[in-house]
């Protein structure tokens, strides 16, 4: 075992100090080969058939318990069945609190943010030796970036691989921004949207001739508030329509690295501004701030809402339920849209290879076993499985090149929910490393179906329509490019785990309490009485320890850059 885990020893209970030593007792056993029970150390070379069990903290509407195409394959290949449990709606805090309590864990974890929670309580194991020792193909793709990996300055063990980003991910799209249907635009002769406030004319303009849609009212816009989605709709497009990275909650100084609370930025009250406004006026939807998740996408669904400010993951079921009838001309376009046209949109903004991950708990029996799995999804064979389906079912190869047929790119335009529970396409990408979109393998395709060619053809005939008509070939056209803004060097903070043995974790809680509370307030109340409403809430937050709070969030970024780059930062 590598000497971090031993080092984490010190200052812990006598149950986390035994769990740690049956971990460490297990991966010894399983690492080295030595004899052992069938139980706890199978041959791990091979493919006799074996359940691993997992639990993810983000929910997965398309999961088929393996019996689609590509899980079939993998069991096939690998022997390995995944018996899976997801989240349903809060990323995975409650579960894994409980898992953390009582000690009962699933043998792979993807936890989100709640990583610090399962090392605290010695869960996890570190991979260091494991990755080195058995799997080539993740040394391979995380190569001189390794040190991303690590937990932390204090700690540097491996304790999940990140599977959300690609590596040397070049984003060919944008599918977030501030979004308006294909029919609004198209029937306002495809007008400028750069501001909030061409933003809102668009919306106005159509709603005023519109305002009902198939017999219903028509709905301007609306935002899904509903748990910690209204950081998805409502909190984090302030700091996207002021000029700011996604940093969390947090703004991040790139020259002092000094971080702060995001609201506490002057132009960022502009944009809650605005947000008040359109609700005084009728724009902004009235049930906003009670609706359930499952409202707001049968709102989307229904075709009537002209606008969204959102992620395309967090409604594309109902987008999808729009292709599915024939409401193409209903979907929607992404637009960056700013305070002003001197602000430049952050979107793009390069942080480097990041991202949450996926670990091995210490209950796991046979960690060589899913290491080698998990490294055999990342080689070329998994990945271009995982990524593309089945030669011969779900594409073909011409002329030495990867083709989707016709029929199923469709398939995966118009009923992209049924195809991926059929078929499993893109559903695996969360259990493993992988290159990201525009990187090619040894044949010269590209590891992803997410390059140019592909995306322009997985378009709707009404988002073609719109694109050309705005002279783009993608959505991002309309935002700023990576190559002109700097490489962040912390990477994404949302993504850092935050250490334990701090009373941080209780300060954020109760900062989170406030926004979750006095934003809604902030929007709803009168005009006259915003400036007041706002104000007192930046006052709540700060006597709630947010001062103390971002001091050591500053730290731990400072920490971070000096982990991955090695400056001195202090």
């Amino acid at each position: 075992m590598r000497g971090k885990m031993k080092g984490r020893i010190t200052g812990k209970s006598p149950k986390t100090f035994a769990m740690l030593m049956l971990a460490s007792a297990m991966l010894v056993t399983a690492g080295c080969g030595n004899s052992g029970s069938k139980e706890t150390n199978t041959e791990s070379s091979g493919t006799d058939p074996i359940t691993i069990s997992f639990f993810g903290a983000d929910p997965s509407s398309t999961w088929n318990n393996m019996q689609d195409a590509v899980g079939k394959e993998i069991t096939k290949q690998t022997g390995v069945t995944i018996e899976a449990e997801y989240d349903v709606n809060n990323g995975g805090e409650q579960k894994i609190a409980l898992m953390a309590a009582s000690g009962d864990y699933p043998d792979m974890i993807f936890p989100k943010g709640n990583l610090s929670k399962l090392v605290d309580a010695g869960a996890m194991l570190d991979l260091t030796d494991l990755i080195e020792e058995h799997a080539p193909n993740l040394k391979k793709i995380y190569g001189d970036q390794i040190n991303r990996l690590k937990y932390s300055m204090e700690d540097q063990a491996i304790y999940t691989i990140p599977t959300i980003t690609g590596i040397d991910n070049v984003v060919f799209d944008a599918t977030g921004g501030f979004e308006i249907q294909q029919k609004v635009l198209k029937e306002l002769g495809y007008p400028e949207v750069k501001t909030l406030e061409d933003y809102e004319n668009v919306l106005r303009a159509y709603y005023e001739k519109h305002p009902t849609i198939d017999g219903q009212p028509t709905i301007p816009l609306t935002l899904n508030a509903d748990d910690w989605k209204i950081m998805i709709t409502v909190t984090n497009p302030a700091f996207q329509a002021t000029g700011a990275p996604d940093d969390g909650e947090y703004y991040i100084d790139p020259e002092t690295y000094e971080a702060k609370l995001h609201y506490k930025r002057p132009e960022e009250k502009e944009y809650f501004r605005w947000l008040n406004k359109m609700y005084n006026e009728g724009l902004l939807d009235k049930d906003t701030f009670v609706q359930k998740d499952d409202q707001y996408k049968s709102k989307i669904a229904s075709g009537r809402v002209l606008g969204l400010i959102d992620q395309e993951w967090n409604y594309s079921e109902a987008e999808n339920a729009l292709k599915s009838a024939g409401k193409d001309d209903s979907t929607y376009a992404h637009f960056s849209v700013s305070l002003n046209k001197d602000i430049v949109d952050h979107t793009f903004q390069p942080t480097g290879f990041d991202g949450y991950g996926i670990g091995i708990t210490t209950s796991a029996k046979d960690p060589v076993r899913i290491i080698k799995f998990l490294d055999w999804l990342a080689s070329d064979e998994g990945q271009v499985l995982r990524n593309w389906g089945i030669e011969g079912e779900h594409y073909k190869v011409e002329d030495g090149k990867r083709v989707i047929p016709q029929d199923i790119q469709d398939r995966k335009v118009n009923d992209n929910a049924n195809f991926t529970k059929e078929t499993g396409i893109g559903m695996y990408n969360a259990f493993s490393a992988r290159y990201g979109d525009g990187v090619k393998d040894s044949t010269g395709n590209y590891y992803t179906t997410n390059f140019p060619e592909q995306i322009q053809a997985g378009y709707t005939a009404a988002e073609k329509e719109t694109l050309k008509a705005y002279g783009i070939t993608t959505w991002k056209d309309f935002f700023p490019s990576e190559d002109e803004l700097k490489l962040k060097e912390w990477g994404a903070a949302y993504n850092m785990p935050v250490p334990s043995g701090t009373d941080y974790s209780v300060k954020f809680q109760k900062t989170q309490d406030i926004v979750r509370k006095r934003i809604p307030e902030a929007v709803l109340t009168t005009a006259a009485n915003f400036d007041a409403t706002y104000d007192a809430f930046l006052a709540e937050l700060d006597k709630a320890g947010a001062v103390e709070m971002e001091k050591q969030y500053t730290e731990w970024i400072k920490d971070r850059v000096a982990l991955w780059t090695g400056k001195d930062v202090k």
